[in-house]
């Protein structure tokens, strides 16, 4: 199961589950291989960048392709690749879909403002997949001989936002950008300031002291660092 994630440029956390950090925004995109199944976190920011990641993946597992994709927020950075995964089934946080058709224009115009070209953007929005499965709480994914869960710790830094829990040694908490490492976090018009801490809180409880935290954006860090971070957003947002 394991492979040379390096010679691809990605990055190897644990037995059988990397990431990659794309170039751009920096924003994370990861996978879990399992026996059966293979799951990818997050897809990237256009259709050509998820084609990017699909090939590589496939070339890193053999022609194996993504067969589960978990969204971690709205983002246009984080979703606007999801069609480039033929097949894939496709979870977020319940509400996800919704927002995700309701909101299609904004997505597609807020990557524009960031520097996305307007047909690369306009493509992508146009064949934008909403989930196929709706997260309330916490879902058991079984990827053959590795199990790992899906999360809705939000809302925080949007109003969807989904973690997930890969067990192991270590184990790997996916936090999508609930944290931030490569820069403060950002809170745009979607975020619920007044809960983000408590969303930290639930990924320290979900992964506890030991594991490895994978931000959004930026290097892996370590539980202290997601708890100072907390700290400094209940400061920030004038909560406790």
């Amino acid at each position: 199961m394991d492979v040379s994630w390096e010679d691809f440029g990605w990055e190897r956390l644990a037995l059988g589950v990397g990431r990659r950090r794309l170039p751009g925004w920096d924003a994370t995109v990861g996978v879990v291989v399992g026996a059966d199944a293979v799951l990818l976190y997050d897809t990237g920011s256009t259709l050509r960048e998820g084609a990017e990641v699909r090939a590589q993946v496939q070339a890193l597992l053999g022609g194996r392709r993504v067969t589960h994709i978990a969204l971690s927020h709205p983002h246009f950075d984080h979703v606007l690749g999801t069609a480039a995964f033929a097949g894939a089934e496709v979870y977020g946080a319940v509400g996800l879909d919704a927002l995700l058709r309701r909101e299609r224009d904004a997505i597609r115009a807020d990557a524009v403002r960031h520097g996305v070209a307007a047909d690369e953007a306009a493509e992508a929005a146009d064949l934008l997949v909403a989930p196929h499965h709706p997260v309330c709480g916490e879902w058991t994914l079984e990827l053959g001989g590795r199990q790992v869960l899906l999360a809705n710790v939000g809302p925080g830094h949007s109003g969807h936002d989904l973690a997930l829990l890969v067990p192991g040694e270590p184990e790997v908490v996916f936090c999508g950008d609930l944290v931030e490492e490569s820069g403060e976090p950002q809170a745009g018009r979607d975020a619920i300031t007044a809960r983000w801490p408590a969303a930290l809180d639930r990924l320290l409880d979900l992964g506890g002291e030991d594991a490895v935290y994978v931000p959004g954006h930026g290097a892996a860090v370590d539980a202290a660092f997601v708890r100072a971070q907390r700290d400094e957003l209940a400061a920030r947002f004038g909560v406790s």
